[in-house]
């Protein structure tokens, strides 16, 4: 027989029965299915937790406090402010750090109480620079950002979110009007441009204020560090006290925007080299600052994303290991059931290897089609799901074709044993048990 004949003889077979070629398929068709859905799932939540990352600022740094020693006592990250807007001038000179587009420092209160009228919102308080729209990608959507002159002024201005906008002055008289914040007032000289939250977090509701108004207005009260036995008396961290006014220059934590993606490791090497210099650190591994940037962040997610992705695969890949052992097992009922169907073949002069590549076509027949509809499948699930629920799912074309393939594979694979089974039967011995 030739191999077009012994094609067209097992897709005969296969169209036979139909019923129980789809039953056999099904198995097939949930794993590559569950494949594609999953892979979709992980795909889309990294997809969708990018943007929100890339949506806070483009090519960004972050510079926090590190761990420092006070008094033989070392001190965990961020438990004293080491950031100082000294820092801050610093690192805004272009000639020292020219891969650097903008610095901004940041002090965050969160959860604060703010009023307008008889209306009352909680929301985060901010205390930056007039550079914090450059170095997150902001824009103000009515109004104006605050000046440089307001920050050396300490001005209770501030320019406030959208959301925070539409909370405290639900009838859009935003601009130009009092709020109140832990009773100091302050009045509303812009508003950002709407960029739309990403899952808990809204970017359009928080309240932005002069760096050196947050210093003084909402100074955090100061914290005792524990001192070792026989000290004098115990060290005031975050205080204002005479002759240390570090609490109005610290800040909680400087954000940088690199000139381009490419250039954030430049970047954060100057931002490293500049503040050892500027803090009097000769050993980098002593350093009392941390940076961070947005590409470890997104690395750290892919990490995360593609290791749970693939235990959901493998989840899927059981699946399709349980419908290949029930192609298997169909395949075996076939043979027992053709017996007389292979002996009279083989009598008329059909090779060994004509059986074996007719049951063997027709097991990854039955795989390619199980694959096939779970290729159907999977892509109504990745467009309906967005739709119900609240996950974000992306069809990946290649993963398609490979759980295609992997699905013939399959049928190849378990339909190696019924084939040869069927192959190695005696004509003779067919015909008698027939």
């Amino acid at each position: 027989m030739s191999l077009l004949q012994t094609m067209v003889s097992g897709l005969r077979a296969v169209r036979g029965n139909r019923m129980r070629s789809l039953l056999t398929s099904l198995g097939i068709l949930i794993g590559v299915g569950a494949l594609i859905v999953t892979v979709g799932i992980g795909t889309g939540t990294r997809t969708t937790i990018g943007k929100g990352i890339t949506r806070l600022g483009t090519n960004l740094i972050t510079v926090t406090p590190g761990t420092v020693v006070v008094n033989g006592i070392s001190q965990g990250l961020g438990a004293r402010t080491t950031l100082t807007m000294d820092d801050v001038e610093a690192l805004s000179n272009p000639a020292v750090a020219p891969d650097i587009l903008a610095v901004a420092p940041l002090i965050t209160h969160s959860n604060v109480i703010m009023k307008a009228g008889s209306r009352t919102w909680m929301s985060p308080v901010v205390g930056s620079t007039a550079s914090v729209l450059e170095a997150y990608a902001r824009y103000i959507g009515v109004g104006s950002m605050f000046t440089d002159g307001d920050v050396r002024n300490s001005a209770h201005v501030a320019v406030i979110g959208q959301t925070t906008a539409d909370s405290l002055f639900p009838d859009g008289n935003a601009l130009d009007n009092t709020i109140v914040i832990q009773k100091a007032p302050f009045r509303v000289i812009g508003i950002l441009s709407v960029v739309g939250a990403t899952g808990g977090f809204n970017p359009d509701d928080f309240v932005l204020v002069p760096v050196t108004t947050a210093q003084q207005t909402f100074s955090a009260p100061a914290s005792i560090v524990p001192q070792p036995p026989g000290a004098a008396a115990p060290v005031t961290v975050g205080a204002v006290t005479a002759g240390n006014n570090n609490m109005l220059t610290s800040v909680q934590r400087i954000t940088i925007s690199a000139t381009s993606r490419d250039s954030i490791d430049s970047a954060r090497q100057e931002v490293e080299s500049l503040l050892l210099q500027t803090h009097h650190i000769t050993d980098p591994s002593q350093a009392d600052f941390k940076i961070t940037t947005q590409q470890q962040i997104l690395d750290t997610l892919d990490a995360t994303s593609a290791a749970l992705t693939l235990l959901l695969a493998g989840v899927a890949g059981v699946a399709l290991l349980v419908g290949g052992i029930g192609v298997m097992n169909i395949m075996l009922v076939s043979v027992t059931e053709r017996v007389a169907e292979i002996g009279l073949r083989k009598a008329v002069g059909a090779k060994r290897v004509d059986i074996l590549r007719q049951f063997l076509i027709e097991s990854a027949t039955l795989s390619a089609g199980g694959g096939l509809l779970g290729v159907l499948l999977g892509g109504l699930a990745t467009v309906l799901l967005p739709r119900f629920t609240t996950m974000s799912t992306v069809f990946v074309p290649g993963v398609a074709v490979i759980g295609v393939m992997i699905s013939a594979a399959i049928g190849v694979a378990f339909g190696v044993f019924p084939a040869v089974r069927a192959a190695r039967m005696a004509p003779i011995e067919a015909l008698r048990a027939a």
